[in-house]
């Protein structure tokens, strides 16, 4: 039977373009947060490179792997070693030409309680994702460990709050947003307070209207690697909220750093007893959501 409470833990990491060493270091990271008590863990967005959409370059694609490749093995492995479970998002190559952004979810035994292809794929300056991702095709969907009941969306799918619906509808206890976004530096000092505000305020809000726990898991660090561009500052400031949108725990903008937080189902039960958002849901109106505009 499962417990009441357990512990969840995001990394919040500076990640480079040589997969081994990300991968040394995001092993490292894992263990400092089993051995502080985290039992369900995540990573940040596409864990081992940088980030390689600032620009459409096919030479990328080296970054990508097929699915149970290395990543898969080290860090099943790794789950079963410290009896947790882990959040991998990598950069998979289902066949020539198609490649997804995507998240196992590996359970306590080291076996694959689950998989996540990307459902929303931005095109912004310097995050073409569209160039390099195949849009998902599982769906959104709430994975059963041994630890937790659990959704992973990935970045942009952070800003839909059908992804965070219909995941929480089918019994997720957390949503996971492992992440990478930040400012463009030029653009910082008249837009950044108000992108991260809305960034964090979004999730937030998906916990409120769902009445789940909310951890987003980012980078830091200026990724500079193309030249005569200014790069892209990623923000960090991982944070874990409760089903109230209560900060539980939040990083720094400009530090590595190991968040963890309880989740505490009865809290979940009782937010959800006294704000019955989805008892009081119209469903018998809402079918014209599925339209791209009511023209």
């Amino acid at each position: 039977m499962k417990a009441r409470k357990y512990t969840i833990a995001v990394l919040q990491l500076n990640l480079n373009n040589t997969a081994e060493k990300n991968l040394e270091k995001c092993k490292k990271w894992v263990r400092d947060a089993a051995a502080e008590g985290g039992e369900v863990i995540c990573l940040p967005e596409l864990y081992s490179s940088h980030y390689f959409c600032q620009d459409e370059d096919v030479d990328n694609f080296k970054y990508a792997e097929p699915l149970y490749d290395i990543s898969f093995t080290a860090f099943s492995e790794l789950a079963k070693e410290l009896g947790v479970v882990i959040i991998v998002p990598f950069f998979e190559k289902r066949m020539s030409g198609i490649y997804h952004n995507s998240a196992y979810i590996i359970d306590t035994d080291g076996s694959e309680a689950g998989l996540y292809r990307k459902m929303h794929i931005p095109d912004d300056p310097h995050f073409y994702e569209k160039f390099y991702f195949t849009p998902g095709d599982l769906g959104f969907k709430t994975i059963k460990t041994k630890k937790a009941d659990l959704g992973t969306l990935i970045c942009w799918d952070q800003w839909y709050p059908e992804a965070a619906r219909l995941t929480a509808l089918q019994g997720a206890e957390v949503l996971f947003y492992p992440t990478a976004i930040g400012w463009h530096p030029q653009e910082k000092a008249q837009f950044g307070v108000n992108q991260h505000g809305a960034w964090m305020n979004v999730m937030k809000g998906h916990a409120v209207a769902n009445g789940v726990f909310v951890a987003a898991a980012n980078r830091i660090g200026l990724e500079q690697y193309i030249p005569d561009t200014n790069g892209i500052e990623f923000w960090g400031q991982s944070f874990i909220c409760g089903p109230q949108g209560e900060i539980l725990a939040q990083a720094s903008v400009d530090q590595e750093e190991l968040l963890l937080a309880e989740v505490d189902l009865d809290l979940q039960e009782n937010v959800r007893q006294n704000w019955p958002f989805f008892r009081d849901r119209r469903i018998d109106f809402y079918g014209e959501i599925t339209k791209r505009a009511l023209d």
